[in-house]
């Protein structure tokens, strides 16, 4: 193998400055992945297309870089460079290993790993043979990573999935850092509450996708939508060799309907798609990290599969660019930031319906219940709390709290407690 393929994607080995071109910014919600080019265990990073798992590894790059690790000691590939088809990641080591660095540690950094089959046997035998070698890797597609892995680098490594950007790196990227204390205690300045609830307009419709937040207006949604396309394209139908009219139209189905409940009948139904069709599709939405289901709540496995899911998106303003009804959506994309940011701080989620409906119930680790109802318009509905009430009755002692977020009310009563969004957005 050439080495001139491998120096493009390592402006370093001429030029150590030009990493910064390439870090981006940095987010603190990542520093413990960032720690772990320390650790000899495997790194992967998984995580929606165009989430910035590239720029974090960018940034482990010029963390190295500053800490007198040698360029040529630090090797990055991405797998997706068309040059590279034709070339077995141990023609791919052994070009870098004779050209560039035949006895010293190497830091290993191999974007889209998917794209090479085989992958996970040739890492763990490197990890095995104990080479003098720390691997991170990454990839879009969460069942290709975690299928394989899961068997052949048990205890090899550390996994980290990536999001979009939270609503707090949102406004650190914006420039607003309001101390966490602060905001727990509610002495936000009136002219810095002005500017989260500004920025917080703007989260809601056009997302956190780190690249799309630096474009100017006119391009944001379309940038995004080609985001969209990709992910549908290049890690559903491309990879599963499936229809493309049939996976766009599911596509645009879900996004559409976001925030309300599914029954693969219904899908089948409206779609004309076979069950198996229908029920494969949703499996693949999920593995590209695009749409997920979440289950009705209940001790019982058969009534928690047999009702219908609810399902939401990844990003808003992913959604927003294939379905322009944003305006007349509000409520939904407020319930849907909170679904994805209880996914990001790794909570088990559940919504639970009786003759009211609560749109979140998170089961901690404990076992306790917090059930959660989002009202975000200038009036809380009695249907909100009434619900709440309700599951309380049925679950008694094991539900630690009730919440309601909300627009802009701020209360404790009756033993509901009120939270504005962006302040639960806020604190952890």
């Amino acid at each position: 193998m050439e080495i001139g393929k491998l120096t493009e994607w390592n402006p370093w080995w001429e030029n150590k400055a030009l990493v910064k071109e390439l870090a981006g910014k940095p987010r603190q919600s990542y520093a413990l992945l960032e720690k772990s080019i320390a650790i000899k265990e495997i790194t992967i990073i998984t995580g929606v297309r165009r989430s910035g798992k590239s720029t974090i590894m960018y940034q482990m790059i010029q963390n190295l870089l500053q800490q007198r690790i040698e360029p040529k000691q630090i090797l990055f590939v991405n797998f997706e460079d068309k040059k590279l088809a034709q070339d077995s990641l141990d023609n791919v080591y052994a070009s870098y290993r004779e050209n560039m660095n035949p006895d010293k540690k190497a830091y290993v950094f191999l974007d889209e790993i998917h794209k090479k089959e085989g992958w996970e046997s040739w890492v763990r035998k490197q990890y095995d043979l104990k080479a003098d070698c720390k691997f991170v890797i990454s990839g879009s597609c969460s069942h290709l990573l975690k299928k394989e892995y899961s068997t052949l680098l048990t205890g090899r490594n550390l996994t980290f999935e990536l999001f979009p950007l939270s609503f707090k790196e949102y406004l650190g990227f914006s420039g607003i850092e309001p101390e966490e204390a602060s905001v727990k205690k509610g002495i936000v300045l009136p002219a810095t509450k002005a500017k989260i609830l500004s920025s917080l307009k703007s989260y809601l419709v056009q997302g956190g996708f780190p690249e799309a937040f630096f474009k100017e207006e006119q391009f944001k949604m379309k940038l995004l939508e080609q985001y969209f396309d990709d992910i549908i394209y290049k890690d559903i139908i491309d990879r599963f060799g499936l229809n493309s009219k049939r996976v766009m139209d599911f596509a645009l189905f879900l996004a559409t309907n976001f925030t309300g409940t599914f029954s693969l009948r219904n899908v089948r139904n409206a779609l004309k798609l076979s069950y198996d069709a229908a029920k494969d599709y949703i499996s693949h939405f999920s593995e590209a990290f695009l749409f997920f289901p979440i289950d009705h709540f209940s001790y019982s496995f058969k009534e928690q599969k047999t009702l219908p899911s609810k399902v939401y998106c990844i990003d808003n303003g992913l959604r927003n660019a294939v379905s322009f009804k944003f305006s007349e959506d509000i409520g939904k994309l407020a319930e849907n930031i909170v679904c994805i940011e209880l996914k990001r701080r790794a909570k088990e989620v559940y919504y639970w319906k009786n003759k009211g409906e609560v749109d979140f119930i998170v089961k901690e680790k404990d076992r306790t219940l917090e059930a959660i109802n989002v009202c975000y318009g200038e009036d809380i509905n009695e249907r909100e709390t009434k619900a709440l009430k309700e599951y309380k009755a049925e679950f008694k002692e094991k539900v630690k709290s009730l919440i309601v977020i909300t627009k802009d009310i701020e209360k404790e009563e009756e033993g509901i407690k009120f939270i504005p969004l962006w302040k639960w957005l806020l604190i952890p």
